[in-house]
């Protein structure tokens, strides 16, 4: 399974209110690091993090890195889309490689 997710906090967290710039990237670090030390296949990017793996290997992850971006406000945003292809694996890097050999050959 590929999962593609997005996670942002908002409100005011706990602890105290958050700086007047309304960036979110403490709280995105926060779920990006649980991510790569999950040890699974992943990629980021300025819009999502995608995961490969299991269904319920992806899914705690997921929900582990849900849980640390809740420290940073009262409410949590999550997105995800996910493509399931079982038997399928190293789809990660091999969806985008098939992607570039057809704009190449110019299907």
């Amino acid at each position: 399974m590929l999962l593609a997710f997005s996670v942002a906090p908002s409100g005011t967290p706990s602890g105290g209110s958050r700086p007047s710039d309304a960036s979110v990237h403490d709280a995105v670090a926060a779920a990006v690091k649980i991510v790569r030390e999950s040890g699974l296949p992943n990629q980021t990017d300025s819009m999502f993090t995608t995961i490969e793996g299991e269904w319920d290997e992806v899914f705690d992850v997921v929900k582990r890195a849900t849980e640390a971006v809740g420290q940073f406000g009262s409410r949590v945003s999550l997105v995800i889309k996910a493509d399931i292809r079982p038997g399928y694996g190293g789809e990660l890097t091999a969806k985008v490689d098939r992607l570039e050999q057809a704009i190449a050959s110019g299907s």
